[in-house]
């Protein structure tokens, strides 16, 4: 439980970092291009978060992102809906990994709001989970 705990906690500054970020009105191109950076690392954060959470209290181990996603769905974290717009993230985060083109960047910007709700809906329902299990 207590690498959980740890993950969590990295997963919430990590988070936090980005909330901050998003919180920029009219960001120019430097603090866009950080807004991704940071989207990237919070997305690893959470994932490997729910996945030390599905290891450790439901038994499930699974070792992709996408993976993990689909046991969470499985085990009530996140609904049906929530999983589709996670396995939508997880395509994005892929895609900015691996090249920089400036018209990708600005969609994929343009959909970080929504991650990083779904993101902290997502830290917080594993929060909640743990709850009730203790």
């Amino acid at each position: 439980m207590e690498r959980l705990n740890l993950a969590i906690q990295q997963a919430e500054q990590a988070l936090h970092s980005l909330q901050m970020v998003m919180a920029i009105t009219s960001p120019n191109e430097i603090e866009r291009d950080a807004a991704i950076q940071r989207f990237e690392f919070t997305f690893e954060a959470i994932w490997k978060t729910s996945r030390i959470y599905l290891r450790e209290l439901e038994g499930i181990d699974s070792g992709s992102p996408k993976g993990v996603i689909r046991a969470c769905r499985e085990t009530g974290i996140l609904s049906a809906e929530d999983t589709i717009l996670a396995l939508e993230m997880a395509n994005d985060r892929n895609l900015t990994s691996h090249t920089y083109d400036r018209d990708l960047a600005l969609e994929i910007y343009e959909r970080l709001a929504g991650h990083t709700m779904l993101m902290a809906k997502w830290l917080e329902k594993i929060r909640s989970a743990i709850k009730e299990i203790s």
